[in-house]
């Protein structure tokens, strides 16, 4: 290989403090003639094959997604706009004659007493296939990546193929990846941390509802396409489909650049870091919160009106919020409160604090629990698409037993009763 090949690899400019640094330069180190631990890399770059469900040469693999993976001021500009051009295109472009040299390196090279290990690992077969981490779609898309870049003729053609990858998919976590959860992060700031196993809902698996589903998506759809859009509450009935509504138009809309944050209550008090986090970023982000409601005694739901409404900074273009709910009011009410508020000089002004917060929702959407005649209908239609062969009439009666002892009449139950008739 030589110094001269690889050598220019500790020598990146943007390109540093990559997703997996230490395997780069110890995989640089044995290319360019250095000692190092082959075996070790070799184990290593196998891990992450079978972990992303990458296949064909897992070294070029590798150095596409640590492109597709990286943040830094270029990779985070192309995302919003293209290329940047400028110094900043020609500082990349660097790094990125760097990084072509390193890509053509041919690892079956290392291979020492014919014993052929690099040489299986420069033409991969995964027996799994599948990415435990990475929607199929990315997994596909980084995968061509590596081949555009193999057949690059110069370095401007490399860049051009990696620009446009950034370009259409974006980067890092947010480009990667469709849902998000937030942790707590070092020096009080908040991490957003992908979710790397979303449910796979879709709205034509929910039953029923059509009224509700045509109204979420009417609203989401109008958000995707940067036209003016509404935060959505949808309340009801335990089990009627309320949040796998909201999964299944993150499932639709992903590849359209939409993205999902799931917030909890106890973390809204991190709410306006996560937005500063998100703002400028090319995607469309929704704020997603399960099952929301407050008991008198919590406060939290200050910081969700100051941030829907209320707020002294704008809420930024790019983010919505969506909320599920049992309650139409999310704060609860007691009527011992009607005696406490006897004792108020202004009482109206506390009732209106309450109820306030569902107010600044501008779409509500309402999911109530089906009658008899749709309940049957749900489980006619979820036990044909799990091909299920039974009478109706027995179906029906089966049902109505279940339904009796597991909940009462939902699209939840129906579920249920499908997943235990599967089951025998």
């Amino acid at each position: 290989m030589g110094e001269k090949k690889t050598g220019g690899a500790n020598r990146m400019i943007l390109y540093r403090n990559l997703q997996y640094q230490e395997l780069f330069d110890d995989m640089c180190g044995l290319l360019s003639g250095g000692a190092g631990d082959a075996c070790a890399c070799a184990g290593r770059l196998i891990d992450m094959a079978v972990a992303y469900g990458f296949s064909g040469n897992l070294w070029r693999c590798f150095l596409a997604f640590c492109m597709a993976s990286h943040e830094n001021a270029y990779s985070v500009a192309c995302e919003i706009s293209g290329s940047p051009g400028g110094s900043l295109e020609r500082l990349a472009a660097l790094d990125f004659a760097r990084m072509r040299e390193v890509f053509s390196c041919d690892i079956g090279a290392l291979d020492a007493d014919g014993e052929n290990l690099f040489g299986q690992l420069a033409d991969f077969e995964n027996p799994a296939g599948n990415s435990r981490v990475l929607n199929r779609r990315i997994r596909d898309r980084i995968m061509e990546l590596a081949a555009a870049l193999s057949g690059a003729e110069d370095t401007q053609a490399f860049q051009a193929a990696v620009t446009e990858f950034y370009r259409e998919y974006g980067v890092g976590r947010f480009g990667l990846n469709q849902a998000f959860h937030v942790r707590p992060g070092g020096s009080g700031a908040v991490s957003i941390e992908p979710v790397t196993r979303v449910e796979c809902i879709r709205l034509e698996d929910l039953v029923g509802y059509e009224r509700q589903k045509e109204k979420l998506i009417g609203n989401t759809e109008a958000f995707i396409e940067g036209r003016a859009a509404n935060n959505v509450l949808l309340f009801g009935d335990s089990g009627t489909g309320k949040s796998s509504s909201i999964k299944a138009v993150l499932n639709r809309y992903y590849d359209r650049g939409l993205r999902m944050i799931e917030v909890y209550k106890h973390q809204f008090g991190c709410l306006f870091d996560v937005l500063e986090q998100i703002k400028d970023r090319n995607y469309r982000f929704i704020i997603y919160m399960d099952d929301l409601s407050f008991e008198e005694h919590e406060t939290e739901y200050k910081y969700l009106k100051a941030l829907i409404e209320g707020g002294l900074g704008i809420k930024p273009e790019n983010v919505l919020i969506y909320a599920t709910s049992n309650r139409r009011h999310l704060i609860r009410e007691k009527f011992s409160d009607k005696r406490e508020l006897d004792d108020e000089l202004h009482s109206s002004d506390t009732v209106q604090e309450k109820l306030s917060l569902a107010s600044r929702f501008g779409v509500t959407i309402y999911y109530g629990s089906p009658d008899k005649k749709e309940f049957q209908r749900i489980v006619r239609t979820l036990a044909k698409r799990h091909h299920i062969s039974m009478p109706e009439d027995e179906l029906y009666l089966e049902a109505n037993r279940w339904e009796l002892s597991h909940g009462g009449l939902s699209g939840r139950t129906a579920a249920q009763f499908i997943t235990y008739l599967l089951g025998k």
